[in-house]
C-alpha cells in the first residue's frame, strides 16, 4: 500500500522578516519629499517592533532597512536616511533596553558614517546579554555580497559538504531562518534578501507601502501564515 504523504504540523513562529517597501512611493502619493516616506516609515518601524514583540511575542524580527543597492540613491536621500537611523536610535535606545530587546546587524556596517556605526555597535554592546527578544537591521547588506564574505571567512582548507559547515560564516549566524518573509508596496521579490536563509520560509507580499503597514496589516499577515501548511519539502 503506498503511504500518504506526511505534512508537518506548523512550529510556532520564531522570526519574522520585513522587507520596508514603498516609503518613497507613499511620499510622492502625498505631494511629499522621499525623505518625508522615510521619517513615516521610521515611524512605523516603531510601532511594528513594538506591536509583534510585545503582543506576539516573536523572538526573532529583522527588517531589510538598507541594501548594498540602495548606495545608487542620490547622496541627499542615502544621508537622510542616515541621520533618521541614528536618530531612530537615539529615541529607542532606552526602551531597547528597558525591555531587554537585543540589538543586532547584518551586513558591512564599516561604510556607513562613523558616527552611525559608532551608536549601532554602542547599543549592540549594551544589550548584547538580552536573549528573549532580538532586533536585527540589515545595513549595507546584501545577500550575494554575504555569501562571498563567507566563503572568504572559511579556513584555508575547509572541506565544506553540509549547510552547517558555511552556515556560521553568514552574517546571521546564530539566528534562526525566517519563517515568514513580508514585503509591502506590492513588489513580489526578495531583492537579494536573505536568499540562502531563506530556502524554506513563507512568503506574504501586499500592496501597502510599509508607512501604511500598521498592526491590523500584521494581523491579517500572520493570520495568512497560521493558516498555512509548511511541508519543508517532505510531501
Amino acid at each position: 500500500m503506498e503511504s500518504q504523504p506526511s505534512t508537518v504540523p506548523n512550529p510556532p513562529l520564531q522570526h519574522i522578516a520585513f522587507i520596508l517597501d514603498g516609503n518613497g512611493r507613499w511620499a510622492k502619493q502625498r505631494n511629499l519629499i522621499r525623505t518625508e516616506g522615510h521619517k513615516a516609515g521610521a515611524k512605523r518601524v516603531q510601532e511594528i517592533v513594538k506591536y509583534a514583540f510585545q503582543q506576539h511575542n516573536i523572538p526573532y524580527i529583522t527588517l531589510y532597512a538598507f541594501s548594498t543597492e540602495n548606495w545608487s540613491r542620490s547622496k541627499m536621500e542615502v544621508h537622510a536616511i542616515f541621520q533618521i537611523m541614528k536618530h531612530f536610535l537615539k529615541e529607542r535606545r532606552p526602551a531597547l533596553i528597558k525591555n531587554k530587546i537585543r540589538l543586532k546587524t547584518i551586513g558591512d556596517i564599516t561604510r556607513l558614517p562613523k558616527s552611525l556605526q559608532k551608536l549601532l555597535n554602542e547599543v549592540i554592546e549594551e544589550t548584547a546579554g538580552f536573549t528573549h527578544h532580538t532586533l536585527c537591521i540589515a545595513l549595507n547588506y546584501g545577500a550575494r555580497e554575504e555569501i562571498m564574505h563567507a566563503i572568504r571567512s572559511l579556513p584555508k582548507g575547509r572541506n565544506v559538504t553540509e549547510w552547517k559547515d558555511i552556515e556560521p560564516y553568514l552574517y546571521t549566524a546564530g539566528i534562526p531562518d525566517p519563517d515568514l518573509i513580508v514585503r509591502t508596496s506590492g513588489e513580489q521579490r526578495l531583492s537579494n534578501f536573505l536568499l540562502l536563509q531563506a530556502a524554506y520560509s513563507e512568503f506574504y507580499f501586499t500592496p501597502t507601502y510599509w508607512p501604511d503597514f500598521d498592526e491590523k496589516a500584521l494581523d491579517k499577515a500572520l493570520d495568512d501564515y497560521a493558516h498555512r501548511t509548511r511541508r519543508f519539502g517532505g510531501s
